[in-house]
């Protein structure tokens, strides 16, 4: 079966949502807790959340569709943010961030994620961006070997805010 990747679309909110909440918790290492991942999720990952990101001009939302189920999404920001870390580890301008990219665990493996890291390449040039970068946690090496493969490499370290605690993660930088 064919894999689609569309812009996200309100009438999918409700469905991204659902698949947002299923996969974080995913790329969590086991130390986070259930409920710092449930905070992060309802604060940042609720069908409104995605409303508001559908409407921000400098993101861009897409889902991975097979059979006119949401299998994936990603999302991507313009720019670099003012986190010192990050403005060390990403020296290539313009930048696009591939904030999130989640797919089911069922489809680990297969053609969605590979097909949702092309539209956000592709995203990315249609933008003029020079590079792409990402954070990842230091003990995801399940995603580490699959950003490694899609030509990213580790160019620095930054800290991610979840609820209470604070990860550590490697910020992987690709460029186009």
């Amino acid at each position: 079966m064919t894999v689609v990747v569309t812009t996200a679309t309100e009438a999918e909110l409700s469905e991204l949502a659902d698949v947002a909440a299923q996969t974080f918790p995913l790329a969590c290492p086991p130390t986070v807790t259930a409920d710092n991942i449930e905070k992060f999720v309802a604060a940042n990952l609720s069908a409104q959340r995605f409303a508001g990101y559908l409407d921000d001009p400098d993101r861009a939302v897409f889902v991975a569709k097979r059979d006119g189920r949401i299998l994936g999404y990603a999302m991507l920001i313009r720019g670099v943010p003012d986190d010192p870390d990050v403005q060390l580890a990403v020296t290539v301008r313009p930048a696009v961030e591939l904030s999130k990219i989640y797919v089911l665990p069922q489809v680990h493996g297969g053609a969605v994620a590979a097909a949702l890291m092309d539209a956000a390449v592709g995203y990315a040039r249609d933008q003029r961006a020079e590079c792409v970068w990402l954070g990842v946690n230091k003990e995801n090496q399940r995603a580490q070997r699959f950003y490694t493969k899609h030509g990213f490499t580790v160019s620095g370290t930054k800290s991610f805010h979840l609820g209470a605690g604070v990860e550590h993660d490697y910020v992987m930088v690709r460029t186009l």
